[in-house]
């Protein structure tokens, strides 16, 4: 497996290290996910699979409202 070198985390996470937060990455084919505090410790899937749980997480967040 190809190991990620581009990780990003949400703008609303702030900067610094205090700021513990769920990190991004993509290799090809591979969408990846870490958290800030644990960096070694990662979950990776297809694209298409996170993509669909964040719509999922989405649509129930705004039938809440």
């Amino acid at each position: 497996m190809t190991t990620p070198d581009n990780w990003q985390k949400s703008s609303f996470s702030g900067s610094g290290d205090g700021n513990n937060c769920l990190e991004l990455a993509t290799t090809p084919g591979t969408a990846h996910l870490r958290e800030s505090d644990t960096p070694g410790t990662r979950l990776s899937t297809a694209p298409g699979a996170l993509v669909h749980l964040l719509n999922h997480i989405k649509n129930r967040t705004e039938g809440e409202g």
